[in-house]
């Protein structure tokens, strides 16, 4: 049987063929350097991983630095996959998995990521949906293939960053669209795939997670054409399986690291929480879920919820002896390693915590394997037993210690409130008869793209193209770039000239 990667090969390119001389021997080498000399790739030094660079002074993970350690860890995954004989039929028979292409995918993953990270992409998909009337809303991985795909405008054609159809496929965590692609919709599975489930508070909305918008389905199709009938249309391909789980593996890392230098994590909380669970663990699981409710500020309740919910969404593999050795692991690494030693800034310390990356960063890899049927709640590529419940419990640090702090939500509400504001006052921009000669540019140039997208029957085409111009325009800014563009707006801003940057 033909492989997947013959056609690619065959056919590397994207929406429009380039000039020969930009040619190289490897075209996912190409297309990796196309990321990282967009400025798509430039802006994510600006933009939130967990708390905004901007104004902070703290040395923590941004978009940009997040993705390097993602490409770094997705490409030492493709190389060892690739050298061990165990998978190398298997990978062939389903598409394969070039180093390239995933170092490509995971370096592009996170292009559409907003101002303000996570937080920032609830806000602008509520805006969306609820204030500018798009059904498709807003979600960060589709907001990345849309810019690889349609955003970038060279003369008359938007050829996006022009990537392969391999690096394209590659960057598609979730192939489907939010409402209605693939026919039957990911969504309706029992269970469904991790993503596809419509937010609790909308059910009808939707897919919370998916990889493109409506309007680039066409592309999303001709990316996956050459997996057709070696996985299903729902499924990751196995390259998109290695940046997915790749980005897991990084994110459980580095943001442990994050707040370990920055004073949040304390030995003391963690230890607090997970030793209780320990030495408590019968009785917590043998009371009812209402007990535990009560019994929330409680230490060891929180993990134990943590253990329940690993049962309900990912009964495939949780498993309650692998939860106790991950909580077990996690305490000797974390509460009796890297956090017995304050962080002090020194040359040791920042040994300290490279060596606890390190030893982490090598656990996880190593333990990756390939599977020939995975779980509908798994990509072909996943990690070992233990080591999936490990950075489960790695997460959980990080949620339940630093995202639930209040501090960090009074903060992350005037970021919310901003953003609103922002979308507001563009809104009101573009209604202005008297001003559209002078909106900005780049504004200009996306309603025009936008309208052109929509069929002419669309009913309010026009507003809906203002609408989704709109959504595009700020989900391309940085965190300093949104909050300079409201104070020139709101008026609060004196720097007349420097302001122009954002438009």
């Amino acid at each position: 049987m033909e492989s997947a990667a013959e056609p690619r090969a065959r056919r590397p390119f994207g929406g429009s063929a380039r000039a020969l001389g930009d040619l190289t021997a490897n075209p996912f080498r190409a297309d990796r350097d196309r990321i990282v000399g967009s400025p798509f790739f430039a802006r994510l030094g600006g933009v939130t991983q967990v708390i905004s660079p901007v104004g902070s002074g703290l040395l923590v993970h941004n978009r940009l630095t997040h993705s390097l350690k993602v490409a770094q860890v997705a490409r030492a995954v493709a190389e060892r996959l690739n050298a061990d004989e165990r998978w190398r039929d298997l990978l062939d028979k389903l598409g394969g998995c070039d180093p390239d292409v995933v170092e490509a995918a995971a370096l592009a993953h996170d292009l559409g990521h907003p101002p303000f990270g996570h937080l920032g992409e609830r806000v602008l998909d509520r805006l969306a949906r609820q204030r500018l009337g798009l059904s498709d809303g807003f979600e960060g991985n589709a907001q990345s293939y849309r810019i690889v795909t349609s955003t970038e405008i060279r003369g008359a054609a938007t050829t996006g960053l022009d990537l392969t159809a391999a690096v394209r496929a590659a960057m598609l965590k979730y192939p489907w669209t939010r409402l209605d692609h693939p026919d039957p919709h990911p969504r309706t599975m029992d269970p469904p795939p991790r993503g596809a489930t419509p937010p609790p508070d909308d059910p009808e909305s939707g897919s919370s997670k998916f990889g493109a918008y409506r309007t680039e389905l066409d592309d999303l199709r001709q990316a996956r054409e050459p997996f057709a009938g070696r996985i299903p249309d729902w499924q990751q391909t196995v390259e998109a399986s290695v940046m997915d789980t790749a980005d897991d593996i990084a994110y459980a890392i580095h943001d442990v690291e994050d707040f370990y230098r920055v004073g949040v994590l304390q030995q003391g909380s963690v230890s607090a929480e997970l030793m209780a669970w320990q030495r408590e663990s019968g009785h917590f699981r043998a009371i009812t879920d209402a007990a535990l409710a009560t019994a929330a500020r409680r230490p060891g309740a929180a993990i134990e919820r943590l253990r329940r919910q690993l049962h309900r969404k990912d009964a495939w593999i949780a498993d309650d002896d692998a939860f106790a050795a991950a909580v077990e692991h996690v305490r000797e690494e974390l509460v009796d390693g890297l956090l017995a030693m304050p962080f002090d800034g020194s040359i040791e310390a920042e040994q300290y915590v490279a060596r606890f990356s390190a030893r982490w960063s090598t656990r996880f890899v190593e333990a990756i394997t390939v599977t020939d049927q995975p779980s509908v709640r798994s990509g072909h590529v996943l990690l070992g037993c233990a080591q999936w419940h490990e950075v489960q419990v790695l997460k959980f640090v990080h949620h339940r210690f630093v995202l639930a702090r209040p501090d960090l939500a009074l903060h992350q509400r005037g970021q919310a409130r901003l953003l609103g504001t922002l979308v507001e006052a563009l809104w009101e921009w573009l209604l202005d008869p008297e001003e559209e000669s002078r909106l900005p540019r780049r504004l200009h140039d996306l309603v025009e793209l936008a309208e052109a997208e929509l069929h002419p029957r669309t009913p309010d085409r026009i507003g809906r193209a203002r609408g989704r111009a709109i959504v595009d325009f700020v989900a391309q800014l940085t965190d300093g770039q949104a909050v300079a563009m409201l104070d020139a707006l709101s008026g609060r801003s004196g720097a007349l000239w420097t302001d122009a940057f954002v438009l």
